[in-house]
């Protein structure tokens, strides 16, 4: 964890954007999502440029790229199969197969620590916008 988190920084905006972001969607009635990326220079963890808030997981397979990682940060609302709502809260690591390797490395390094700093309740891998599709089954299993 400690060579991570000198390798990757979080501003104290992106830390707080994380923070309230967990906290707001906790009682969500809606799917709420945020895009984060890797700065290739600084490598700094942001959001992306836009800072929108998606509601739906087809929103945010319009705004993924083809070829480049993303971290997912995404609050789910779903009723169990005994009636019960919960609120899943996970990170969906979106590693596309098309990306190149340098890239590649460069996310798996962060991915615990985007973990970590996100306090999400689980990790899921998605290699492609079309895997979106089965999230819900997913948290549900």
């Amino acid at each position: 964890m400690a060579s991570e988190s000198r390798l990757y920084t979080f501003s104290g905006e992106s830390k707080e954007h994380l923070r309230k972001f967990r906290l707001t969607t906790s009682r969500a009635k809606e799917p709420q999502a945020v895009i984060y990326l890797i700065d290739k220079n600084t490598h700094e963890i942001r959001q992306d440029e836009d800072k929108v808030v998606y509601k739906s997981l087809d929103e945010v397979a319009d705004d993924l790229p083809d070829h480049a990682p993303r971290f997912v940060l995404l609050s789910y609302p779903l009723t169990l199969p005994d009636g019960r709502m919960s609120v899943p809260y996970v990170l969906l690591y979106y590693l596309p197969i098309t990306c190149n390797a340098e890239t590649r490395m460069l996310y798996a390094g962060a991915k615990e620590l985007m973990r970590n700093t996100s306090e999400v309740g689980r990790v899921i891998d998605v290699e492609s916008t079309e895997d979106l599709e089965d999230i819900p089954k997913k948290l549900e299993g």
